[in-house]
């Protein structure tokens, strides 16, 4: 254990580091109209009642006088894939909006298109804090869209996956470690769905991680091999209703992992360098699942699975 009483303020930076925070891109629109954005991993929740929220900002940011004038400013929690936005609104640009997808919230302040979660804020306190400024938000809305965070740690990028030595919920057993018994020890439909709960307990989670959706990753997927696909095709080769498979399209056309003409979906370059990362998880997952089965098991297996398909 290192300990030190000199404030070196690299030291204290790389101390601070070794919380791992969530990325959230600010954004604002002063009376005028001008937007602005920054990137931020000072978040964080004050209250439940009234709901309050703060973040900071450096007292010499240019961007601080547009937060100032505005009467609300939007909380945007990035997805683990969007770093790009990350980046882009870190760094100093004469338009950081130029190609970004975002609808206008209370007070004009941009939410941005496939986030984590988004927090519309009234303008509610501004704080001196050193060298920065603190505001509070209250939130007057907010959207809970559910994609896997983006992280950061160490001065690195990172993703959420669930702790190996989590409990269960209430400190039970989880399906996966349970023991069959009885009648259904012989019920193929019942191994079948308790095999693939265990198989999905942890590969889900990793695969959400990548910032995608269920959804989206097995368009992705079922387009690697089929590179132009119409809408018929995909609601039945992804097996999720029509309603999610168009949805999960579109979002998978902002992201450019995706394109469409009038006949069909074609996935991009983009999208096939996504297919090919989300099969190596794949198939990380299925060597860590059968390492203890036999290659003619495992043959066996697959065959009774295609004969069922058939």
């Amino acid at each position: 254990m290192t300990q030190t009483t000199e404030f070196d303020p690299k030291a204290f930076r790389r101390a601070l580091g070794n919380f791992a925070t969530g990325i959230t891109v600010i954004t604002a629109t002063d009376p005028n109209g001008e937007k602005v954005g920054v990137t931020a991993n000072s978040f964080n929740s004050v209250s439940l009642d009234p709901a309050l929220i703060l973040w900071s900002i450096d007292k010499r940011s240019g961007s601080l006088p547009v937060f100032e004038a505005a009467t609300h400013f939007a909380v945007n929690i990035l997805a683990a894939d969007q770093i790009h936005l990350s980046n882009q609104f870190a760094r100093p640009s004469d338009d950081k909006f130029a190609n970004i997808a975002y609808t206008e919230g209370a007070g004009g302040a941009a939410i941005l298109d496939d986030c984590a979660a988004t927090f519309e804020c009234e303008k509610y306190q501004i704080v001196e804090g050193g060298d920065h400024w603190i505001l509070i938000g209250k939130v007057v809305a907010f959207n809970d869209i559910g994609r896997a965070p983006l992280l950061y740690h160490q001065g690195s990028y990172a993703v959420s996956l669930p702790h190996t030595l989590a409990a269960g919920k209430d400190g039970q057993q989880s399906a996966s470690v349970q023991q069959v018994k009885g009648r259904l020890k012989d019920n193929c439909y019942y191994l079948m769905t308790q095999g693939l709960r265990a198989y999905q307990a942890d590969y889900q989670p990793r695969q959400q991680a990548t910032g995608l959706r269920i959804t989206e990753a097995r368009i992705l997927m079922v387009m690697e091999q089929d590179q132009s696909v119409s809408i018929d095709t995909l609601v039945n080769e992804v097996n999720m209703p029509r309603s999610e498979v168009e949805t999960a399209c579109e979002i998978l056309i902002r992201k450019e992992l995706l394109g469409q003409t009038d006949a069909a979906y074609q996935i991009t370059a983009k999208g096939i360098t996504q297919a090919e990362a989300l099969f190596e998880l794949a198939d990380e997952q299925q060597q860590r699942m059968f390492a203890n089965v036999s290659q003619d098991d495992l043959d066996a297996f697959k065959r009774v699975l295609k004969s069922l398909i058939e």
